[in-house]
């Protein structure tokens, strides 16, 4: 398989160094690989250490923004890459180490085994754990309102439709379909929303929820959005 692991990431910091560590590398070395970090124009450490990481790791390919461009236009950028270069599978992470890159080998087992789509990260399978990983619990409250109104209206059974990890099987997936999705953090709604009116297959995976000193910029605004997508779109 040709794989493409790729990072989102602003403002990130040292934080992309862990994402990178927690890689399972072993798994990955029976794949043609590479890792791409693209940032956002983040005006902070975060491009040093993204430079520190190339100069060690010969599969790291890095791309700078040089405006911000938005959570979900970026994504698109990753993914474009992907096609462009003929990649099989492409896994999203961010580069905020909120979601462990460590469960990427158990999540292609899965998008493998399955045939499916997409497969996502859920912290929700196990909600009391989600509240032990330091989930705050109005994210908590809010994730299992708007995946609920989610479900309703698009007769599914997701357990968090709020994960931003995920691994996409680019043979199922077509990237016309990409100009269409929102720019910002509705990305991935827009792609759960497609797969499931192409009546493709969406697995979840378990994985433990982590919260700390990063905190989403993701709050009122999206909730509100989010909620209105899921019932009219």
């Amino acid at each position: 398989m040709k794989i493409l692991l790729f990072i989102v990431t602003y403002k990130a910091s040292y934080r992309v160094v862990k994402v990178i560590d927690e890689i399972p590398k072993k798994y990955f070395a029976k794949h043609n690989y590479k890792i791409l970090i693209s940032d956002d124009s983040s005006k902070d450490s975060t491009i040093e250490y993204m430079k520190i990481l190339k100069r060690k790791n010969k599969k790291i390919i890095l791309n700078f923004n040089k405006k911000n461009i938005g959570y979900g236009a970026n994504i698109k950028r990753c993914i474009n890459y992907a096609f462009k270069n003929n990649y099989d599978y492409a896994a999203m992470i961010h580069g905020d180490n909120q979601y462990s890159s460590k469960f990427l080998g158990q999540m292609f087992n899965d998008i493998i085994k399955k045939k499916a789509a997409a497969v996502t990260g859920s912290r929700m399978r196990k909600r009391k754990d989600a509240l032990k990983g330091g989930m705050p619990l109005y994210k908590f409250l809010g994730n299992i309102f708007l995946t609920k109104i989610f479900n309703l209206f698009n007769q599914s059974k997701f357990s968090d439709c709020h994960t931003g990890y995920w691994v996409y099987n680019l043979g199922q997936i077509k990237q016309k379909w990409l100009k269409n999705f929102d720019n910002g953090f509705l990305f991935d709604l827009d792609m759960r929303q497609k797969l499931l009116k192409k009546k493709l297959k969406i697995s979840e995976v378990s994985i433990p929820t982590r919260y700390g000193d990063e905190r989403s910029s993701v709050h009122f605004n999206y909730a509100i959005r989010f909620f209105l997508k899921s019932i009219f779109s």
